[in-house]
């Protein structure tokens, strides 16, 4: 059965994914065998896991305080994940992308 836990904002929820139980290899191996479901992360992505521990490590270094800006290049899920912690801590944060980025990752950033 599922439980049910509450965490505080979108930041609690990274990496509070569950194991899922891969029956088919399981049984084929005699072990259990479990998949880590990281796409469950709130921002889709392990790039979410990532990205706040980037953030929190900044933070913890003093090289980032309250109200901040983070720079960063980007044109994947790293910098979703970026823009997702940024938004729940309260930083600011710009994206550098290269040319080839599609529009829709851009407007996704």
């Amino acid at each position: 059965f599922f439980v049910m836990s509450c965490v505080n904002g979108f930041c609690g929820a990274v990496g509070n994914t569950p194991l899922i139980k891969i029956e088919s290899i399981s049984k084929a191996t005699g072990c259990d065998v479990y998949g880590k479901a990281e796409f469950l992360n709130p921002g889709g992505s392990i790039k979410d896991r990532a990205a706040l521990f980037m953030i929190e490590g900044a933070c913890k270094k003093g090289d980032l305080e309250k109200g901040g800006l983070v720079i960063e290049a980007t044109a994947g899920n790293t910098g979703v994940g970026l823009a997702h912690v940024c938004r729940a801590k309260g930083f600011r944060c710009i994206f550098v992308c290269p040319n080839h980025v599609s529009d829709e990752k851009v407007q996704q950033l």
